[in-house]
Order: structure tokens, then C-alpha cells, then sequence
């Protein structure tokens, strides 16, 4: 028998500790979405500030709502019992879910017609929308005072607790995301992040590395196991956090991290990062169907000689064994499959596996090694979907025939594979230094493999077309916000971490090697190479790091602008070069998801740091008037950070060392 359509499921949890504008801004937004849902999807509210409050919808004329203590923890029964709800689809038996204190009468029928579980609290959008409308409109500011020189007692721990409760008790195993505003750290109870005096700060990486952090640790414990409840239940977790201050997603990461929710960070609600943003969550396709899916689930299977070691992505190890599971773990391991309680159209996970030959018996050579990827999922129309994907590789001798194997060497991919192994080590008890040594170590491996050279000779070191620009991508991930913690919060940290964990190919390559345009009189715009040399007076440059898109005047350029010459009429092509990396950056603006902050900056400003620190720093105040240098034109970078030219010999040297 087919399993009943459900329709998605949409709870938002909104923080009301935030100031009035700021509340305002978020109510619009919120209203705004409810014109985007469809109409069969069911919506909740759960408001929080010092208390928190479980908002009926089908209650008229009265608006009515279960207030529980910020400061104490319940279990999915303490709220299903509390709010008297059941599980969908449950037959009475005997007991009627929903009357527990009603005397039963044996001559009742025992197949009633089923009960909505939570229909007071999770009602569709043609049935509450006005009502829901009504009820954002009169959500005012938490009305418990705040002393000068505190911070808000904000229940954000206890309110995703009872999210996660009221979803498990009434809608388990079934599409839905729970979509947390938060504006703010937890003060209070449970999930407890930094305590209410403003005297003492929030945890930075310093702090962390020190073990000074009072709270991080029963913190991480109590959102990591509210994680592992919402994706068991297929549960998705959005965090939408806009502030001017950490809100604590360093410790609260793991909810959109297992659960495979987004997580948008932003200065304030009333902008357009995050109005734009949210918006977008809505997005559809051209059929007018949602472009997300619910409640997925991966399944690898694999031909004898071949193991799967783990994954790593937006989801959960289901820990299914099977005779493929290999003993070594990378990533999530010990397992054939995974959950992800949300996908997206650029969900993509990474699948690690090894050649494990039985018994020592040797792999018959011209055979093919086989995979089948088979991913199942909830559309948002409520149906359920099957896709199966199934590869073949031919088999080749390492020793015999290493020209086959390095011919089928993808560097795009691997340096997206790597970077999120990376940071997986970085996320787990690896510090810095150890990540930065696994990452230059398989470098080494890689390139005494697959390189050709004399021994003990750098000059001689070369390696093939496919292999070239991996050592460029590994250089500018040593430098990265994924592996450098220094000038970014945790909060910042977990941030970037989880879009390189969940992004396709193309964009996580962005993120690890930003991509640069020039724009100038001397020809169309064109890419150039994200190195100091390519900072000319007469360029416009325009820089694409997929959280930042940032345009740099150079010198000459900004100056001109400054005079004015745009608004001259003889001076139109100025206009023009002027306008021309505007417009590309909103084609940019306008696709990307979560929309990347848009800076404007000019050479020598403040904000052209935004750029420096991505370059090559070929040109440095170390060696800018060296011999030759400047020929090679560009704006010194001060830095003492080594530039890929001198990376490149070192890798060479220990490449060919016949001591390495």
C-alpha cells in the first residue's frame, strides 16, 4: 500500500529578544512567506525570549498559546502530554489520542477517523493564513526588562528543544523543517551559550584553544543530541541568525550540519542579504514546484573489491553494515548509507572508498569495478521519489599501467574532497598545525607518485596537464577561512565550514580559490590570475569568493571617479567600464544561495583588505623593490604570509628528495 501523501511541514521559532526595528523587519519577511508555501503545507509558530510560547492557529477570535519555562528541558512525552498531541495517522485503540481524560465506552467504533496530531499547533496555509498573519502582526518585543549592562534572557536551547519535541511526537519519519530566528545568544537554561552580563564575552578561537569556555561544552552536548533527534525523524533544522554579535552557531552548528538545514548569517534582519536570502528558501522551479527535497535517504552498493569507507556532507550515518563497509572509517563510516533530512538542487555529498583485494587474490585486470548510488526522498508535492545512479570503472594495474589511473585524475574534485576532509579533521580534535601537516603531506604523496623527475633534481619536475593546478588549490587552501581561524569568530568558522560541506563542485572550488575579473580600457573583461600582480591602477577588478563579491578601484580608476568624469557626457565609456562589473556582480547576486555580502572598495580604502587577503602575495614590502619586481607591476601586499612561487619550489624539493 502506498504511503500517505504529507504535505512539507514549515515550523518557525522566532527569537523575540531583538530590538522593535529589528522585529518588525523579521515579522514582514515571515508574512511574506506565507504567500510563497503551498497551499496544503502546514505551518507552527514558536515564539521565545525569557519564556517560551507554543502558538495555537485554529483557535478564533482568541489568540491562545502554551507558555513553558526557559530555564528547563522537556522530553518529546513531557510535550506531547502537555500540549495533547498524537502521532499522524494513529488509530484509536481504546484510547483516542487526543481524549486522553475522556471515559471510553467498549461500544465505541475502533476505527475512528484518524486524528490531526498537532492540528492546533500545525495547521495548513489556506486554513490559518490570516490567522498566522494576525498573530506575526501582534508579536511584540519580550516584555521581561533587561538591566543596563545585561544581555537578554534568551531561551533559544529550551525552544528548539520543544521544536524538535512537537515534531517528533506528532509528524516522526516525515518531511519538515524547523526554522530557527535568532538574534542573539541563548543566555538561559539548556543550550546555555554565555551567561546574561555583557562584562563577560562571548567564547572566541582563543578562548576555545585555551579549554576557558564555561559553557561550550554542555552547550555542544545539548544541541548535538537535539541534532541527532530531528534527523532521525527526518527533520531539517534552519538556523537564520542576523546580529552584530555572535548568536552562538559554533555550538549549535551541528543542528543544520546533520540535518542538512541551512544556516544564513547576517548583520541585521531589515537587510537585504537576509530578506533576499530567505526568500529564496521558497524558491521554484519551471514547473512551480519547490526546489528542495525532504527525508532522503543514500544507500551505496559496491562490487566485491570495492569498500566504503565513509562520507561526509549534510547528513547522518544510519549505521546499516553491510559485507562493503570497510573497516576504516573516513568521515561517517561504519556504514552504506546516510539520512539527509533536506536536499537541495546543489546537495552534494562526498563518498569515500578503497580497493580492498580479498585474501590477497589479485583484481583480474580489463574487469570493471561497480557502484550504484540510490537515493530516495520526499518531493515537496509530498510524493515519494526514487533515483538510482550506477557507475562503472575499469580496473588498472598501479604498477604496470599508472598512466591510466593518473589520466582519470579529476583535480576539481579532489581538492573539494580534500578541503572537506580537512575540515572535518579541523572540526574534530585536530588543531591547525595537524591539518595544515595531513594536507602538505598528501600533497607530497601525490606529486612523488604521479610527478616525473630526476632525483634530487627540482628543475627536472614535472607532472601532467590534469595535475597542474592541484598544488594552486591545496596553496590557496592553507590560506582559507576553513583551515586559518585568525580575524574570524567560531561562529564565523562553523559558518563557512558548513557551506563547503553541502555545495556542488563548482561553487566549493569558488570558495577555495576565490575567481577574479578584470575590467579596463583595453579590452573586454577578462579572468585573471588572483595574484598581486593583476592590482593595476587602470583596472576595475572584481572578486567572486562565494561570500563575498567585492569590486576594487584601482588607484587611477578611483580617483577619476571621485572627480566625477562618469557624469560627463565625453567621458560615457568611462561610465560604462564603471558600470560593467556592477551589473556582472548582480547576475551574481541575484542566483546565489545564501546571497554573499557586496562590497565596493577602492585601492589604499579599508575595506580593499577583503581582497588583499585572498591574492597570491607575489608582490610583498619584503621584496616590492627588488630587482625586477617592479616591472612585474602591482600593489604590494604587507604580509610575511610565503607566496605560491616560493610554495611551489618547496613542494618540488621535498617532491623529488630521495630522502622524503
Amino acid at each position: 500500500m502506498r504511503a500517505a501523501c504529507v504535505p512539507p511541514i514549515f515550523l518557525f521559532v522566532v527569537d523575540t529578544c531583538i530590538d522593535d526595528d529589528e522585529l518588525t523587519a523579521l515579522k514582514e519577511s515571515l508574512q511574506m512567506s506565507l504567500s510563497l508555501l503551498p497551499a496544503n503545507a502546514l505551518i507552527g509558530l514558536i515564539t521565545f525570549g525569557k519564556m517560551v510560547q507554543v502558538h495555537e492557529l485554529g483557535s478564533d477570535g482568541c489568540a491562545k498559546s502554551y507558555v513553558f519555562r526557559g530555564t528547563k528541558d522537556l522530553t518529546a512525552k513531557q510535550i506531547q502530554d502537555m500540549l495533547g498531541v498524537g502521532k499522524f495517522g494513529q488509530q484509536a485503540q481504546g484510547v483516542a489520542p487526543q481524549q486522553p481524560r475522556m471515559p471510553q465506552h467498549p461500544q465505541q467504533p475502533q476505527h475512528p477517523q484518524p486524528i490531526p496530531p498537532a492540528s492546533r499547533f500545525l495547521q495548513p496555509v489556506h486554513k490559518c493564513d490570516m490567522n498566522m498573519s494576525d498573530l506575526l502582526d501582534s508579536l511584540q518585543r519580550d516584555p521581561w526588562p533587561v538591566s543596563q549592562g545585561k544581555r537578554p534572557l534568551r531561551s533559544t536551547g529550551v525552544a528548539l528543544s520543544i521544536a524538535v519535541g512537537l515534531l517528533e511526537c506528532s509528524y516522526p519519519n516525515t518531511g519538515a523543517r524547523i526554522m530557527l530566528f535568532t538574534g542573539g545568544p541563548c543566555t538561559q537554561g539548556p543550550g546555555m551559550i554565555v551567561g546574561d552580563e555583557l562584562k563577560i564575552t562571548i567564547r572566541s578561537h582563543h578562548d576555545i584553544s585555551k579549554d576557558n569556555c564555561k559553557h561550550m561544552r554542555r552547550a555542544i552536548k545539548h544541541y548535538e543530541a537535539l541534532a541527532q533527534r530531528a534527523s532521525t525523524n527526518g527533520h531539517a533544522v534552519d538556523i537564520y541568525s542576523c546580529a552584530l554579535d555572535q548568536t552562538g552557531l559554533h555550538e549549535m552548528k551541528f543542528c543544520p550540519n546533520m540535518t542538512g538545514g541551512h544556516i544564513v548569517m547576517g548583520d541585521s534582519f531589515n537587510s537585504s542579504l537576509f530578506k533576499q536570502t530567505f526568500q529564496r528558501v521558497f524558491s521554484k522551479d519551471s514547473r512551480g514546484e519547490f526546489r528542495m527535497g525532504f527525508n532522503a535517504l543514500l544507500e551505496v552498493k559496491a562490487s566485491r573489491e570495492l569498500k566504503i569507507s565513509g562520507a561526509i556532507g549534510p547528513c547522518i550515518s544510519t549505521n546499516v553494515k553491510s559485507s562493503s563497509v570497510s573497516d576504516t572509517e573516513t568521515g561517517l563510516g561504519g556504514t552504506c548509507q546516510w539520512k539527509m533530512c533536506t536536499l537541495s538542487p546543489s546537495t552534494t555529498l562526498g563518498v569515500f572508498l578503497e580497493v580492498a583485494n580479498q585474501h590477497n587474490a589479485p583484481i583480474p585486470q580489463g574487469g570493471r569495478g561497480c557502484l550504484q548510488f540510490i537515493t530516495q526522498y520526499q518531493h515537496p508535492s509530498g510524493q515519494k521519489r526514487v533515483r538510482v545512479t550506477t557507475v562503472a570503472r575499469n580496473w588498472a594495474d598501479a604498477s604496470a599501467n599508472l598512466h591510466h589511473i593518473s589520466a582519470g585524475f579529476d583535480q576539481e574534485a579532489a581538492a573539494v574532497l580534500m578541503a572537506r576532509l580537512a575540515c572535518f579533521r579541523a572540526q574534530g580534535e585536530d588543531d591547525g598545525a595537524d591539518v595544515l601537516r595531513f594536507i602538505d603531506r598528501t600533497l607530497i604523496k601525490l606529486c612523488q607518485k604521479f610527478g616525473e623527475y630526476a632525483k634530487d633534481d627540482p628543475s627536472s619536475f614535472r607532472y601532467a596537464e590534469n595535475f597542474s593546478l592541484y598544488p594552486q588549490f591545496m596553496f590557496h587552501l592553507r590560506r582559507s577561512q576553513f583551515i586559518q581561524v585568525f580575524n574570524n569568530s567560531p561562529d564565523e568558522t562553523s559558518y563557512y565550514r558548513h557551506m563547503l560541506n553541502r555545495e556542488d563542485m563548482t561553487q566549493s572550488l569558488i570558495m577555495i580559490q576565490p575567481i577574479l575579473y578584470a575590467y579596463s580600457f583595453n579590452g573586454p573583461p577578462e579572468p585573471v590570475l588572483l595574484d598581486t600582480s593583476s592590482i593595476q591602477p587602470d583596472r576595475i577588478l572584481l572578486m567572486d569568493t562565494f561570500f563575498h563579491i567585492v569590486i576594487f578601484h584601482g588607484e587611477t580608476i578611483a580617483q577619476w571617479r571621485k572627480a566625477g568624469y562618469q557624469n560627463s557626457p565625453e567621458h560615457e565609456n568611462f561610465r560604462q567600464l564603471l558600470q560593467a562589473p556592477e551589473d556582472d556582480a548582480q547576475e551574481i547576486l541575484q542566483t546565489r544561495f545564501p546571497m554573499p555580502r557586496y562590497i565596493v572598495c577602492d585601492q589604499g580604502g579599508s575595506q580593499a583588505r577583503f581582497l588583499l587577503s585572498k591574492v597570491n602575495p607575489s608582490v610583498t614590502h619584503n621584496n616590492a623593490y627588488n630587482w625586477g619586481q617592479q616591472e612585474a607591476g602591482g600593489a604590494p601586499v604587507l604580509t610575511d604570509d610565503v607566496s605560491l612561487q616560493v610554495f611551489m619550489e618547496h613542494l618540488k624539493k621535498l617532491a623529488v628528495s630521495s630522502s622524503a
